[in-house]
């Protein structure tokens, strides 16, 4: 496994068609595109690492995984009165589906999706106390007390969230926000702002790998049925308007970022972290989707 990674990661460091960094969050546009990591953590608890694996950065929409599966945790399927469970096709942050369907987001995973699933988690509390439960989830998942903040991508998110206010707004308006708007989207951009390593990425996603349940720490997480429904939203909608060339090149349920982070699952072999910084046209890592769709091919892990 490890000359598989080392392999990976040498080939990935030849590549001259990297991508461009997300340049609409001032912060994120500053970060070297030279950047590749890449993690894999086993049920077992072995890590095997290439890159500059160790190296935290703003895991952005791939916080969302963690939110829904806090939100299912605090209302079970109540979550689903308002968002839905379908492939968007249409950008991250579109506000075009939201009037055609009144108000209720597509998935999870899209921009407004997430903001909704926000809203839920915070149940009345102030906007410190609800990220602060989300920020512990995180930790007890990875089972790493050190992840926290960047505070610097919170505040650069903040003041360019004029899309994200309007998506917010929208859907108030069909009455499915409760929450202030302002502080609702400060803590949904601190949760995208979640800075974490590829190591630590990796290790929270190994609930989903073994049905619900992180071998390695001996935590049950969630039951193995809302394990597998994750995973399916993952697969379907994970890479928004690109889940489907993600699902067909990769084959894996798969959550990615504009951060450039993604994390993937293989069921039942392995949680998958890879991070390179330059996007894809859609908003996706173009190295980290080429490093994953490389890893398939020497592991054969593909759920198809």
């Amino acid at each position: 496994m490890q000359e598989i990674v080392n392999d990976i990661a040498n080939s990935m460091a030849r590549e001259t068609e990297r991508g461009q960094v997300a340049d609409y969050i001032p912060e994120l546009a500053a970060i070297d595109p030279n950047q590749f990591a890449i993690s894999i953590a086993l049920p077992n608890g072995e890590v095997y690492s290439a890159g500059c694996a160790q190296k935290p950065f703003s895991i952005q929409s791939i916080s969302k995984v963690f939110s829904l599966t806090l939100a299912l945790g605090k209302i079970g399927d109540n979550i689903w009165n308002r968002v839905g469970r379908e492939p968007s096709g249409d950008p991250f942050n579109s506000i075009v589906q939201l009037e055609h369907e009144h108000g209720i987001p597509r998935n999870p995973f899209i921009n407004a999706g997430a903001i909704a699933v926000v809203d839920a988690i915070m149940m009345g509390h102030q906007p410190k106390e609800s990220l602060a439960e989300i920020i512990q989830f995180v930790r007890y998942i990875a089972d790493d007390n050190s992840i926290g903040i960047d505070e610097k991508v919170a505040l650069s998110e903040l003041a360019t969230t004029h899309r994200n206010a309007s998506l917010a707004h929208f859907m108030k308006s069909f009455g499915n926000i409760e929450h202030d708007i302002d502080k609702l989207l400060g803590v949904y951009c601190h949760q995208c702002s979640i800075a974490m390593s590829c190591e630590q990425l990796a290790k929270s996603g190994l609930f989903l790998v073994s049905d619900g349940m992180n071998e390695s720490s001996g935590y049950r997480v969630v039951s193995a049925q809302r394990a597998r429904r994750i995973n399916s939203l993952m697969l379907m909608c994970g890479h928004y308007d690109g889940s489907g060339e993600f699902a067909y090149r990769v084959g894996l349920p798969g959550k990615s970022g504009v951060g450039g982070g993604i994390l993937a699952i293989a069921p039942g072999k392995a949680s998958i972290a890879v991070w390179s910084p330059g996007l894809d046209k859609i908003g996706n890592s173009k190295l980290g989707t080429l490093a994953l769709e490389r890893l398939v091919e020497h592991t054969g892990w593909s759920v198809f």
